[in-house]
């Protein structure tokens, strides 16, 4: 059986993760890897970025952050910042993880869990800063910075850090953001020793709002080279990622290629450009496992077609398929199905 490929390229990986950290110094990288990586594959990806120097790591959720931890090893920073039941709170903290915290039902529970467990929590505290995407609101915060401050001085955690998210939806709206943000910071200094750590911005406002950054910056997407959707193409940074169908048919003027929408190909693509041997083809039709595009002179089975990539052979990237459908980039990635086989190259 001919299944689709996910051709994954490692010098591609690490050329991306230098430039990220070339434009964002003296801010320190933390490369997330929600959702496998973005798709690409989390073990993989931790791998190479530890390969290149990076020392933070953002996974979400909890469970991705014990898999971090086993790929990584032991001096990896690790963030995970989904609410979380109590049981991964105590992974979390026997696994030397730390916690983003946005409420102050987690806090409570976080002092909690680390109480019981005899062992010490580190915990990134996260200000509402406008987006309303949890966090902490501006009038509870100095209840917030109470208890943190008191569990400190029982041991229960160390508070390392402050952090938010932003929308990203306009330089005034940010700048209010970074407003709060910094007020934030600033109760948490008057309270104690400040915390070390301070991260706002995700891939975008890494990129273009150097105002912006902590001292670390949350960035996914830009690393594995996509590029936020209606937004511009970034110096230094290409897709890590080509996926590719294999002809297995040539009739009628039509390529059949062994990829369709159970792999996680939208149909509504049908239009698209894609890549082949004699350049960029239309996509003709998305079946279930298999989909058409139109031939070329001397198309022939066993040929690869790129649905997309880095445009070597016409094909678009993931963000431009995404634009077609009014979504984004990683979702053209993350809705890939595990019968795509990912393939690395160095």
């Amino acid at each position: 059986m001919t299944r689709p490929i996910l051709r994954l390229d490692t010098a591609t990986l690490r050329r991306n993760i230098a430039a990220v950290q070339e434009r964002i110094a003296p801010s320190a990288l933390m490369l997330v890897v929600k959702d496998d990586a973005y798709g690409h594959g989390l073990p993989w990806a931790v791998e190479t970025a530890r390969a290149s120097g990076v020392e933070w790591f953002g996974s979400f959720d909890v469970g991705s952050a014990l898999e971090v931890r086993r790929v990584a090893g032991g001096q990896a920073r690790i963030f995970a910042w989904v609410t979380s039941e109590d049981a991964e709170i105590d992974e979390a903290v026997l696994h030397d993880v730390d916690l983003g915290v946005g409420t102050i039902e987690y806090l409570r529970r976080v002092v909690d869990r680390a109480g019981r467990l005899q062992a010490r929590a580190r915990v990134h505290l996260k200000i509402d800063s406008g987006l309303h995407r949890n966090g902490v609101l501006p009038e509870d915060w100095a209840e917030a910075l109470r208890i943190a401050r008191d569990a400190e001085r029982a041991g229960a955690i160390e508070l390392v850090g402050v952090w938010s998210h932003i929308a990203e939806a306009s330089d005034a709206e940010d700048d209010a953001a970074q407003a709060v943000f910094l007020e934030a910071v600033r109760a948490a200094a008057a309270g104690g020793t400040e915390p070390p750590l301070r991260h706002l911005t995700a891939s975008a406002a890494s990129w273009w709002r150097p105002e912006l950054r902590g001292s670390l910056s949350r960035i996914g997407a830009f690393c594995y080279g996509v590029r936020s959707a209606e937004g511009p193409e970034l110096d230094g940074i290409r897709p890590v990622a080509t996926l590719v169908g294999t002809v297995t048919d040539v009739a009628d003027g039509e390529a059949t290629i062994a990829i369709g929408g159970f792999d996680g190909l939208p149909s509504t693509l049908v239009g698209a450009p894609v890549g082949t041997p004699a350049g960029a083809r239309p996509l003709l039709r998305v079946g279930f496992t298999e989909s058409a595009v139109a031939a070329w002179d001397g198309a022939a089975v066993g040929d690869e077609v790129r649905l997309f990539g880095s445009g070597e052979c016409g094909e678009v990237s993931a963000t431009d398929l995404a634009e077609r459908l009014d979504t984004v980039g990683e979702e053209i990635l993350t809705r890939l199905t595990p019968r795509v086989r990912r393939v690395v190259s160095d």
